[in-house]
């Protein structure tokens, strides 16, 4: 044997990741994030709303703090914690305070029809933020996709006039974490993406726990083992850890195809509230479900292809 030949024999070629790994966490992510709008209509089911939108981000913020010490992360700096307010006033306080009190009183499988808009949404303030120039179509698809979830709201509160209180909360809350996930996922990029919703929480924790301890004054708790489990998921999972899959196969990536799976989240969370709930699944749930899905996929299709285009024609 030649000496030349054991660089050779030696030599392992690299072990490439197959992009598949990045679907699948954030598969994983949204999984998780699935089970949130029904567990939470369990959970005010024996606890006041304010308890439960306010005492979750307790739990989240305990648990990112404890991350945040241990791994020794830098501080945020200058304008960064006011981009850290505008994040934690839309996925910490408005999001979770306002589907709260919103799922008191509509099932689980409406709320999740109307957060259905989510990624819709999302894109129209990241394009907003990032002053982006989208075509017509993504602007077309946007409208109609709003227009099917007011119309279904309309068609499920009985009245073509007026829309009831419940789901103006939760347009509030759709329109409060879109702003939070745009301002987040530009934020994440300085700050690491773990690392900015972590802060987000105990920059409010503050308040979230006022909070929690005028709603434990206000309205005594008095919740059975499955009610405490809810919540106890929602603090740990849906405010927390949910966020640590989600935005590591937002980094393995493709982004653009890993952001997408974020539409089978309204679909699994209504199956969650038919097997868990026992609700059933109505034609104006499924098609209402079905056409806002559609219109937010075809949104955020249209809104990355010009960029792609962009990029390949610089090159």
């Amino acid at each position: 044997m030649k000496t030349n030949d054991s660089a050779t024999v030696n030599f392992q070629p690299p072990i490439l990741r197959p992009v598949t790994n990045g679907l699948w966490w954030g598969l994983l992510g949204v999984a998780a994030f699935s089970f949130t709008v029904p567990l939470t209509r369990v959970a005010v089911g024996g606890m006041s709303p304010l308890f439960v939108g306010s005492g979750r981000a307790v739990i989240a913020a305990l648990l990112a703090g404890l991350a945040l010490a241990l791994t020794q992360q830098r501080l945020p700096h200058g304008k960064q914690w006011l981009r850290l307010a505008a994040i934690a006033g839309g996925i910490v306080v408005g999001f979770p305070l306002l589907t709260s009190f919103a799922l008191q009183s509509v099932p689980a499988s409406h709320g999740a029809v109307v957060i259905a808009l989510m990624p819709a949404a999302t894109a129209t303030v990241a394009v907003v933020r990032g002053r982006e120039h989208p075509s017509k179509a993504f602007w077309i698809a946007t409208v109609i996709g709003a227009l099917a979830a007011i119309g279904f709201a309309f068609l499920q509160s009985g009245s073509l006039g007026s829309l009831s209180w419940s789901d103006l909360l939760l347009f509030g809350a759709v329109v409060a974490a879109a702003i939070g996930y745009a301002e987040g996922g530009l934020l994440a990029r300085e700050l690491g993406a773990w690392q900015t919703v972590s802060w987000a929480l105990v920059l409010v924790s503050p308040l979230m726990v006022g909070l929690t301890v005028f709603a434990l004054f206000l309205h005594p708790i008095s919740a059975s083992p499955v009610q405490w489990a809810s919540f106890a998921y929602l603090g740990v999972i849906s405010m927390f850890l949910g966020y640590f899959a989600w935005y590591r196969g937002l980094a393995i990536g493709p982004i653009a195809q890993v952001s997408q799976t974020q539409l089978v989240q309204p679909v699994l969370s209504i199956c969650w509230a038919a097997l868990l709930l026992g609700e059933s699944l109505t034609w104006t749930t499924a098609l209402g479900g079905l056409a806002i899905i559609l219109c937010a996929g075809f949104a955020v299709r249209v809104r990355l292809n010009p960029v792609r285009t962009r990029t390949n024609a610089k090159s």
